[in-house]
């Protein structure tokens, strides 16, 4: 369990994202997924984090929890994605909020609201605090995945009197750690992370390896345990959220929150090793989740796109 630092809250600190993995509108994909809702919660697991962003991902994930009579229990991570028809504008923060209550079955405040990757940042910060004023959200955050907005997700954190701040942050992914999560410990912000596993590329470099004898010694029996138990070792971190649609690879995640974490000297330890194995140095530059497909609205709506344009990011 972590402590939220603003009001003494206690999570568990292994959460569930849903980006890409719960986007399905298959019946056989989302009983695969329902049971992933289903073990985490059963496994102590409590925060689950979603967005309006990741197609049917938020449907899915509110379908779950009023089936699993959960709604009014877990801890709800949503997000804000809105520009408005002009400046200023917040109908479209308000509808979509609006749907999330209505997604998931809530006839209470949102634990938590973020604006997505600093979306209209300036506009949308202002309106989550006005939201938890009139209580309509309990805490308000901003997030973002990209190592070069991380001086910008900073001067939020810095200034703008926020509960949580969501980044990405690996054992591989190390760069929050120079300003933002110092930034977010000493303005009293509870830190989520996003790509802990980083959307499985980790585990794709250690494919077939076994684990190294000193990992015993924190009872660490998998890899995901590794990754996830670096990560919570630095004592700022109040949650990770590791997202998958594997109830196995969920069964090892959640394995993380139970007994002893690395100090500072076993996570340099477990870092040097991991820099002696091939392709470790290029994990940031691998596609996601390697070997898998997603054929969500996220995934078909881009392949659409792709199409159409002369032009693709590589």
């Amino acid at each position: 369990m972590r402590t939220v630092p603003g009001t003494g809250e206690r999570l568990p600190a292994v959460g569930l994202g849903t980006f890409m993995v719960f986007d399905t509108t298959s019946g056989r994909q989302r009983a695969r997924i329902r049971e992933v809702a289903r073990r985490h919660w059963e496994a102590g697991g409590r925060v689950y984090d979603c967005s309006p962003l990741y197609g049917q991902s938020e449907v899915n994930l509110g379908d779950f929890a009023k089936e699993l009579r959960i709604s009014d229990k877990m801890f709800l991570a949503s997000k804000i994605w809105s520009t408005g028809d002009h400046l200023w504008d917040d109908s479209h923060a308000a509808d979509s909020l609006r749907r999330t209550i209505k997604r998931m079955s809530l006839d209470r405040p949102v634990d938590l609201m973020q604006c997505h990757s600093l979306v209209n940042v300036d506009v949308i910060v202002p309106l989550l605090h006005a939201w938890k004023k009139e209580k309509r959200i309990r805490h308000l955050g901003v997030t973002h995945h990209e190592v070069p907005y991380y001086p910008i997700l900073a001067s939020w954190v810095e200034r703008a009197e926020l509960d949580f701040v969501q980044l990405h942050y690996s054992i591989h992914t190390r760069a929050a750690e120079e300003r933002l999560i110092p930034a977010a410990a000493e303005n009293g912000t509870a830190v989520l992370v996003n790509m802990p596993l980083e959307k499985g590329r980790l585990h794709k470099i250690v494919e077939g390896r076994p684990l190294p004898g000193f990992a015993a010694e924190l009872g660490i029996t998998t890899w995901a345990q590794y990754f996830l138990k670096w990560v919570l070792g630095n004592p700022s971190v109040t949650c990770v959220l590791p997202a998958t649609s594997d109830p196995a690879h969920l069964a090892e995640n959640v394995t993380a929150m139970r007994g002893p974490l690395p100090d500072a000297g076993m996570r340099a330890r477990m870092l040097r090793h991991m820099e002696t194995i091939p392709g470790f140095d290029q994990v940031g530059t691998m596609p996601w989740y390697p070997g898998k497909t997603y054929p969500g609205l996220v995934s078909r709506a881009q392949a659409a796109v792709r199409e159409r344009s002369p032009w693709w990011p590589s």
